[in-house]
């Protein structure tokens, strides 16, 4: 297959992207992929690393604040579709997939304008300002999440799952016991995104104390920028810290509980393994779109949301404890869980493309 992949900004949108190139390869051997990305974002490393080739564009996105500051932005943006045309007219795909972030709209739309196929993924269940925009023009729109459907034409969309998904599940477990927990006790992660969080950092701390003589065990992932800030708190026994932990996934599959935010690389995580979790939605992102995906799952029984400004150490310990204690309520949230977790998520793209271009 020679197709184009267009996604950048965050690894929430990076990830998926090469879940599904790797699919694409496993799935057809000597698969052409040229990547578009920005010239400034992750993308532009992380691609070339794994050997894919790849175009950055100069792009930016749009300025909710400073409406008028986004004059520059269209014109970016007319610049991007006049040299996207040209790469992808060269490049010739038989289908262009979006996966996410601003510098898909000129990439998809230069694509349409052209005739060629195009896909869109989209993580959340709210879709962001590129992907509905493009939801008008893409032949076909793939969500993680089922609401996520209502979104967009239903004609045209399939509920696939997050891609990532399926790649979370050949990931091999690391047991516990590695970081020096016992394998017996039950243990619980505390992590707020890969690079912590300046508002949760305090409230954590709060918190660490209300584990004293709980018989479970407890891995706070502070974030490199905030790890200094904790070596005043005196641990309980059964408290670890990490500044971070690049084999995480491979450690939650020997946990018991995770409490973290609710971004879309998080939610495929936790419903692939079927973990039980306390989500924390980040209220600072766009249209409060990880509250939506934690309401998701907590409307089907996969999880416990509390906000930010419910977080307190008393209300965080009587959720763990209430979870803990009732194993019914426990075995509920997990299958409920397993049961959103689309464990063949990039193959269901992979055949819904092969469907579409023949």
């Amino acid at each position: 297959m020679k197709a184009i992949v267009v996604a950048g900004g965050t690894g929430g949108h990076i990830y998926p992207a090469l879940a599904i190139i790797n699919k694409l390869k496993e799935k057809e051997k000597g698969s052409e992929i040229l990547y578009i990305g920005t010239t400034d974002r992750m993308e532009k490393d992380v691609i070339p690393n794994h050997g894919i080739s790849y175009i950055g564009i100069e792009m930016a996105g749009l300025d909710r604040k400073h409406l008028f500051s986004n004059f520059s932005v269209l014109k970016k943006y007319q610049k991007a579709i006049k040299k996207v045309k040209e790469e992808i007219k060269k490049f010739d795909p038989e289908i262009v997939i979006g996966v996410g972030g601003y510098i898909t709209a000129p990439v998809l739309y230069a694509a349409h304008r052209l005739g060629y196929k195009t896909v869109i993924h989209e993580q959340n269940s709210h879709p962001g300002i590129s992907n509905r925009f493009l939801g008008h023009f893409a032949d076909r729109i793939f969500v993680s999440l089922p609401n996520t459907v209502s979104c967009f034409n239903r004609k045209k969309t399939v509920y696939t799952g997050n891609p990532r998904s399926e790649e979370i599940l050949a990931v091999q477990k690391i047991s516990k016991d590695t970081l020096g927990f016992d394998e017996n006790k039950k243990l619980v992660v505390i992590v707020m995104g890969s690079l912590g969080s300046t508002t949760m950092t305090e409230k954590i701390k709060d918190l660490i104390s209300g584990f004293i003589n709980k018989n479970y065990q407890v891995l706070i992932i502070t974030g490199n920028t905030y790890y200094d800030q904790y070596q005043k708190n005196d641990l309980p026994d059964n408290v670890k810290l990490l500044p971070f932990y690049d084999q995480l996934i491979n450690l939650l599959k020997d946990s018991d509980l995770i409490i973290s935010r609710a971004g879309a690389s998080t939610i495929s995580e936790i419903t692939a393994i079927g973990l039980p979790a306390i989500l924390v939605p980040s209220p600072y992102v766009t249209a409060n779109h990880q509250y939506k995906n934690a309401k998701e799952l907590e409307d089907r029984g996969a999880c416990k949301i509390i906000t930010e400004e419910e977080f307190t150490k008393e209300k965080v310990i009587f959720e763990i404890d209430k979870l803990f204690d009732d194993r019914n309520l426990y075995c509920k949230m997990r299958d409920a869980s397993k049961k959103l977790g689309v464990r063949d998520s990039a193959t269901k793209i992979y055949e819904e493309i092969r469907k579409l271009i023949g």
